[in-house]
């Protein structure tokens, strides 16, 4: 009864996972945090079996921050997420594999378009020529832009604008398919996740305890208060 829920928009990442942590039909917790910040921007969202999940997330996390001390820089979404992948595909062929389905998103800084800006270096403010400062002290930046990837445990990985893991999928691709666009702004987001949220309520026999959202920007990962506490009308 996991629910896992990510989407892309203009400026943004948002994800969120069901509070509940469950054993078939019992509810052992009813305020669990199912993600992992990995980097400044990158977090991962994991469902699955109990032990393996939470094991395989410090597993990773504790890798990257490794990569982190060692290099002197951050690892962004997507070499995460490689990384990732070939760590669940090397488990896979293993006697014991982890079985985990994972959402991992973030803010990719080295993405987006290329945008010119006043070079901060000597030669680029006398108008050098080299060619990191471009032309008249310009150099050129990123803008960023938004990174999705969905992993399974099969260890299968594809970057898409939105994704679900869990009962999820069945109940709110069809929503996120209908009203998502690249363009969306955080609000719009929002109230798409709150759409996705109702018909998981409409649907499932079993309570979930509602979601922990996340947001991942240009400026880092924080949680936002999503309030899904109002009644809905069943189906």
């Amino acid at each position: 009864m996991e629910v896992l829920l990510g989407l892309t928009g203009r400026d943004f990442v948002l994800m969120a996972a069901s509070k509940a942590a469950m054993r078939g039909a019992t509810i052992l917790k009813a305020s669990d945090d199912k993600t992992r910040e990995l980097t400044k921007h990158t977090l991962m969202a994991y469902s699955g079996e109990a032990g393996d999940t939470v094991q395989f997330a410090e597993y990773v996390q504790a890798n990257v921050a490794l990569y982190s001390m060692r290099n002197d820089t951050d690892l962004g979404p997507g070499a995460v997420a490689s990384f990732t992948r070939s760590e669940l595909a090397r488990s896979l062929r293993s006697r014991s594999p982890y079985m985990v389905n994972l959402l991992l998103g973030g803010w990719d800084v080295l993405g987006g378009k290329d945008v010119e800006v006043e070079s901060e270096t000597k030669e680029g403010k006398e108008g050098g020529s080299d060619a990191q400062d471009g032309k008249n002290g310009k150099a050129i930046k990123k803008t960023g832009c938004a990174r999705l990837y969905w992993i399974d445990y099969l260890a299968s990985q594809a970057e898409v604008p939105y994704a679900a893991h869990g009962y999820a999928q069945y109940y709110c691709l069809s929503i996120l398919d209908k009203h998502h666009h690249p363009d969306i702004d955080f609000d719009q987001g929002m109230k798409l996740l709150k759409m996705c949220s109702d018909e998981l309520k409409r649907r499932l026999p079993i309570d979930f305890k509602g979601l922990v959202v996340k947001v991942m920007t240009k400026d880092g990962i924080r949680e936002v208060e999503f309030d899904d506490s109002a009644p809905v009308k069943s189906a």
